[in-house]
């Protein structure tokens, strides 16, 4: 004859309790279909189910683990960004503005067309894209190189294109656009017959910087040198290779004086300008 077990009251509010029998349904503890949370509670006692922290995560894991499902997006890899998504869903120490950035995430559906376009980049296959932007005009592109990038916490298109009306950027980068993805809700993409290239077109630039900025400059993947100048020991010389002067400049402006363009002139003289531009919205 078995031995009784002794019963034991638990006082816990409506939603533990909820959350505990969803717990339990998890993990197949069931009386006949209904989740069953003696056996749950019987399962710790007996370190059956380890019970571990859901708060001790650092910050940079989370950075880390956030990066990774932007990066797996970039590339394409949505079911395993999703995965990467889910678990940090999980965790209690998650700040609420990120968590809800998650969710969003988790519950927009990828669009047919983005799939497409990821296709396409990972075979080096080149397409034309063709949809209404924001002014309702209708543009098209015959794209021969893209990749999808991360400014400022959005997804873009960073495409090289045989079309360059329109394209504000100094003659030598005309050939590259950067578009928002999500001003491409309906796009129409076919395959096109020209030949995929390496890259986005890009022009090497010189930049100096001086004061505290030069000791705490992070080097980025785009530097091509880093030193340190001979003949001004405090100032940090940095050689990059940029294909976009719109967000080289957005980059520079906050580092105010303690940074200079030295080279080429082209773009040493577009950033004066927006400098001189600047300026004018100050003056009295």
């Amino acid at each position: 004859m078995g031995r009784k077990g002794q019963s034991m009251t638990l006082s816990v509010s409506e939603q533990d309790k909820a959350q505990l029998e969803a717990i339990a349904r998890e993990q197949g503890m069931l009386w006949g279909d209904r989740p069953n949370i003696s056996r749950l509670m019987e399962a710790i006692a007996r370190r059956e189910l380890l019970i571990g922290h859901n708060n001790d995560w650092s910050e940079m894991r989370i950075r880390a683990l956030q990066q990774a499902i932007r990066s797996l997006t970039d590339t394409g890899q949505t079911d395993a960004a999703q995965l990467v998504a889910s678990l940090l869903l999980e965790r209690s120490e998650l700040a609420m503005p990120l968590r809800n950035e998650i969710e969003r995430f988790l519950d927009t559906p990828i669009a047919p067309w983005r799939t497409e376009i990821d296709q396409y980049i990972r075979r080096q296959i080149p397409f034309q894209l063709t949809y209404q932007d924001a002014a309702a005009r209708l543009l098209t592109f015959n794209i021969s190189f893209a990749r999808i990038t991360f400014y400022e916490k959005r997804q873009y298109l960073e495409c090289w294109c045989e079309e360059t009306d329109s394209n504000r950027d100094i003659s030598f980068l005309q050939h590259n656009w950067t578009l928002r993805l999500d001003h491409i809700p309906n796009a129409a993409l076919s395959t096109t017959r020209a030949k995929w290239r390496d890259q986005l077109d890009e022009l090497e630039v010189e930049i100096h910087l001086f004061g505290g900025l030069a000791f705490a400059y992070q080097p980025r993947p785009e530097d091509q040198v880093i030193e340190w100048l001979e003949d001004a020991p405090q100032v940090r010389r940095v050689v990059r290779r940029i294909s976009n002067t719109f967000w080289f400049f957005r980059e520079l402006l906050p580092y105010g004086k303690n940074c200079v363009i030295v080279a080429p002139p082209e773009v040493r003289d577009r950033f004066r300008e927006e400098v001189r531009s600047l300026y004018k919205h100050y003056q009295d």
